[in-house]
Parts: structure tokens; sequence; C-alpha cells
């Protein structure tokens, strides 16, 4: 009898660690990493949409633009929010990651920012001007200051030039390259300073103070295009179709043209 028992209880054991198991693996949490301003601010919005879906959206919030990549690569999320395109793919290229689109959602138009020096025009031989340090930014940088005449590059130098492809520079300007999230905390120790747009947002700058502002014709909008981004295999499963029709939502439209004013465009 009492081996029966035994029996009976260590069947009842393995049907409810089987039950768990099969829980888990239908689990319809989505976790996904984000820079604060305005991806977490969006995702917010989502994660109403989302659990209308029955799905439970946590959000991961990190400071820099390494670790939500290595956290898809390794698992530890399901997706990040918080890049364009472009980045995604030379990261993937310099740190041999599988990181994938699931959807492009919006566009940050960047802007060359006033720290000491107010303006264009008054901007003196020898000022300083600050650029994000990592290749893509710090190139998409470094062509904004072309259209604004203040450098010139070489020809042929593409979507990632760096400060050795300047051939002209006739205020002998000098380019300080510095980590993206430090560019609005050091804005008043350098004459300018060119400024991703969601560390711009999160500093209180609005785009429309902007001394000049990326212009959004032709291939900047689709080279810039802030993505879904996930570990190749898992951009068609069930719950990243569900962000990704979420944050495409026209709830989500509204709310990215009534808040950003400009600084943040979708492009759904």
């Amino acid at each position: 009898m009492k081996k029966r028992l035994f029996a009976l209880s260590l069947a009842l054991v393995l049907v409810l660690a089987l039950a768990a198991c099969a829980g888990n693996g239908d689990s319809k949490t989505i976790k996904v990493g984000a820079t604060p301003a305005p991806h977490a601010e969006i995702l917010e919005v989502a994660k109403d949409l989302l659990s209308k879906e029955g799905y439970t959206l946590e959000i991961v919030e990190f400071d820099d633009y390494i670790m939500p990549n290595t956290a898809v690569e390794e698992g530890e999320l399901d997706a990040n929010y918080f890049q364009h395109i472009t980045y995604m793919n030379t990261f993937n290229a310099d740190n041999g990651t599988h990181l994938v689109s699931a959807g492009a959602i919006h566009y940050e138009p960047f802007g060359l920012y006033a720290g000491k020096t107010a303006s264009l025009d008054a901007l003196a031989d020898g000022a300083q001007i600050s650029i994000p340090n990592d290749a893509t930014n710090g190139g998409r940088a470094l062509l904004l200051l072309q259209e604004q005449g203040l450098i010139t590059l070489k020809e042929g130098s593409g979507l990632e030039p760096t400060v050795q492809d300047i051939v002209d520079n006739p205020k002998n300007l000098e380019i300080m390259e510095l980590e993206a999230r430090l560019l609005p905390t050091t804005l008043q120790d350098v004459d300018m300073a060119v400024i991703n747009g969601n560390y711009a947002i999160d500093a209180g700058l609005k785009i429309a103070d902007a001394l000049a502002v990326e212009s959004s014709d032709g291939a900047a909008a689709e080279a810039y295009a802030n993505v879904v981004a996930v570990k190749e295999g898992n951009e068609n499963s069930e719950a990243i179709q569900a962000l990704v029709k979420a944050l495409t939502s026209e709830e989500v439209r509204t709310f990215i043209e009534e808040t950003y004013a400009g600084a943040v465009m979708p492009l759904f």
C-alpha cells in the first residue's frame, strides 16, 4: 500500500512539474530592453494594448547602447527597442551577434545643440563640437556638420565617416568624441554638440531649439529607422509580432505626434 501511495505521489509530482514546464513554455510575458526616452515611454503605450491581447510587457531600461544588444543575443531579453538599423548592423559586424529587425517603428532626427556658443554664425575659430564616439552615430554627426558647411568629408566616405575623413575644416573645429549618453550632460562645457535623439529628449532638449537638424529627406529615415531588434529566428514569433503590431498602432502614432513635437517621427 505504501509503495502504491509513493508511486501515485511521484506521478502527481511529475504531472505538476510537466504542467509547470508547459506553462512556462506558453508564457505570454515579453521582456524588452529600452532607453528611457522615447523608447520606454512609447512601450508604456504599447503595454496597455498588449495587455488586451493577453500579453504582459516587461520593460527593462538601459542607459547605454551595448548591454541591451548583448542581453538579446544571450536570451536574457526577448527584444530591444532603442537603436536604429544601421547601428544594429554595425554592432552585429563588430561583435558577431545575430540581431535582426522585427519591424521599423520611428525615426529620430539628429540635432546640433548650442552649448557655450549660441549660433552657427558666432562659432569661433578652434571651437569645440562634441559628437557620439560610436562609428555609426559619430559618422552621422559628421554628415550633419557637413550639411551645415562646417566641414567637408572625403568623397565616398559613406554613412560612417570618421574624423580622419575630414578633408576641409575652415574653422579648425575641435571634434570631441564622447560616449553618446554623456553628450547632454557635457553640453555646457563645449561650444556645440550633435546629440542622439533619445538622449536629447531625455535631457529635455527640444528639436525645435536645435541650431541644425538632420534632413529627413532621402536615405536618412531609412538608414536610421529605430527598430524592434530580436535574435535571428525569433522575428516571426507570435509574441514579437504582437509587440510590433502594438508599436505600429494608431494609439502609438497619436502619442508620438502629440508628445515629441517632431523629435520622433513615426514610420508607419
